[in-house]
């Protein structure tokens, strides 16, 4: 896959996230007693690390080590089988990926949130 496909990718991923942490940002401040800036904050941490930067991180390194590993093929069959195994990587990596974003703000981020940032 050309490097500019997968810049694309990140760009319309960052775009998701963004919108969503928006949208329901919007939704908390019509909430009496919302906090938009916080859920703001909140969503754009969890869909930043679920959506793009762990999940990117992760397909990129397991396509780097299956491309070390099918070096010797020809090119374009290669170059299948790298971009194949990304791709199917991907209903693997999710649950786990989300499970771990989860813990990751239940036990850290949210607590020294709270704690520490006044919004």
């Amino acid at each position: 896959v050309h490097h500019n496909a997968v810049r694309f990718s990140y760009l319309v991923s960052a775009s998701y996230v963004l919108a969503d942490a928006a949208s329901k940002a919007r939704k908390e401040k019509d909430i009496e007693g919302g906090k938009p800036v916080r859920t703001f904050a909140d969503v754009l941490i969890w869909q930043g690390l679920a959506s793009v930067a762990i999940p990117g991180f992760t397909i990129n390194r397991i396509c780097w080590g299956v491309g070390k590993l099918t070096r010797t093929l020809p090119s374009p069959t290669r170059s299948v089988i790298v971009t194949g195994s990304g791709l199917l990587a991907i209903p693997f990596i999710i649950k786990p990926i989300d499970r771990g974003v989860d813990v990751l703000m239940e036990d850290g981020v949210r607590p020294y949130a709270l704690k520490h940032v006044r919004v």
